[in-house]
C-alpha cells in the first residue's frame, strides 16, 4: 500500500541526519535534491521502511565503512565520493556502521511516474525494464550530474526550471542506462516536430522569453508530453530547450547592450536571467566577452 510507504521527504528525519539544502520548496518536477549531513559522529543500525520513490544516495565525505543487506545478505563495503546507493522504489533497505564517523550525503528521490514518462519517451515501455538495487557502485558520470543539481541549490536556482528538468532527463536516462535491466538501445522515437510546431515553439520562446519558462508550459504549445517534446525539439534544432533559450536570451540582450542605454541588471532582468550575474556567466560562455565589454564598444 502507498500509505504505507516512507515519503521521500522524510528521510533525513528517519536517518538522524541533519538537512542541509532542500529543494521541497522550489517545486522541481518528480524530483526531490537533498544535502543531509549526521548531526553527531555515531555508530547506527536500523532497518528502513520501502521508500514510495526511487532512492540515490551519493556520498560527499571522508571514506567510512558500510553495510547494506539485500536478500537476506549483508554487504559490506568503503563508500567514498563518486559511490552510489540506488534503491529502486517499494524496497526497504537495511543500514549498518560500526564506525564512529561523520556522514555527508546527497539524497536524489525520482518520481517513479517520471521514470515511466522519460522511459516511454525513449521507446521503452514499463512493462520492459526493472529499476535494480545498486551498492557502492563507483559511478563518477551520476556523481558529475549530481554535483550539478547541488551547485543549483546552492546558487538559489540562478538557471531556472527549464535546466532543472534538462539535468533530471540526463540523470534518468543513465539510470536507465545504468541501473536497470532493460536491454534494448534507449532511443527516441524517429519522429520529429513539424515545420509549423517548431514555429509555434520557438514563436512562444520569444514571446515569453522574460519568464522562468518550463518543459511542460513550452511542450503545452504543441500538445505534447513534456519528456518526448524535449527529445523532438533536440533532433529538430540540434540543441535541447534549455540552451536554445539561454542562446536566445544572450542574443537579445547582446541587442538591448548596442542598442539602448538600459542598464546592464535591468536588460538581464528583461531576457529573462535572474541577476545581472547570471547574464554575464552565460554570456562570455557563449560570446567571449562579457556585457560590459560590449557595451564599451564604440
Amino acid at each position: 500500500m502507498t500509505s504505507s510507504l516512507l515519503r521521500s521527504n522524510e528521510l533525513s528525519e528517519r536517518l538522524n541526519k541533519t538537512l542541509i539544502l532542500s529543494s521541497r520548496q522550489l517545486g522541481w518536477n518528480g524530483i526531490l535534491v537533498e544535502h543531509c549531513e549526521t548531526p553527531l559522529a555515531s555508530s547506527f543500525e536500523m532497518e528502513l521502511p520501502a521508500v514510495s520513490d526511487h532512492w540515490l544516495n551519493l556520498p560527499m565525505g571522508r571514506p567510512s565503512s558500510l553495510i547494506q543487506k539485500r536478500d537476506n545478505v549483508k554487504h559490506d563495503s568503503i563508500v567514498q565520493k563518486g559511490d552510489s546507493i540506488f534503491i529502486p522504489a517499494g524496497q526497504p533497505s537495511y543500514w549498518c556502521r560500526y564506525e564512529a564517523s561523520i556522514c555527508s550525503a546527497l539524497h536524489i528521490c525520482l518520481k517513479p511516474e517520471l521514470i515511466e514518462q522519460i522511459a516511454q519517451a525513449s521507446e521503452i515501455h514499463p512493462l520492459q525494464f526493472n529499476l535494480v538495487n545498486c551498492f557502492c557502485k563507483q559511478d563518477l558520470q551520476l556523481h558529475n550530474i549530481a554535483m550539478l543539481f547541488l551547485a543549483e541549490l546552492r546558487s538559489d536556482c540562478i538557471m531556472g526550471r527549464l535546466y532543472v528538468e534538462s539535468l533530471t532527463q540526463i540523470l534518468v536516462i543513465h539510470l536507465l542506462r545504468h541501473y536497470s535491466s532493460v536491454t534494448q538501445t534507449i532511443t527516441s522515437e524517429k519522429k520529429s516536430l513539424n515545420r509549423t510546431q517548431l514555429q509555434q515553439v520557438i514563436d512562444y520562446i520569444h514571446t515569453y522569453l522574460d519568464r522562468d519558462l518550463s518543459l511542460e508550459e513550452i511542450a503545452e504549445v504543441v500538445n505534447i508530453s513534456p519528456t518526448y517534446f524535449a527529445s523532438l525539439f533536440k533532433r529538430a534544432i540540434g540543441t535541447s530547450p534549455h540552451q536554445y533559450v539561454i542562446q536566445q536570451r544572450v542574443q537579445q540582450a547582446k541587442l538591448l547592450l548596442s542598442k539602448t542605454d538600459l542598464a546592464i541588471a535591468d536588460i538581464a532582468l528583461q531576457v529573462g536571467f535572474s541577476s545581472q550575474s547570471h547574464l554575464t556567466q552565460q554570456f562570455k560562455r557563449l560570446t567571449g566577452v562579457t556585457p560590459k565589454q560590449v557595451r564599451a564598444l564604440p
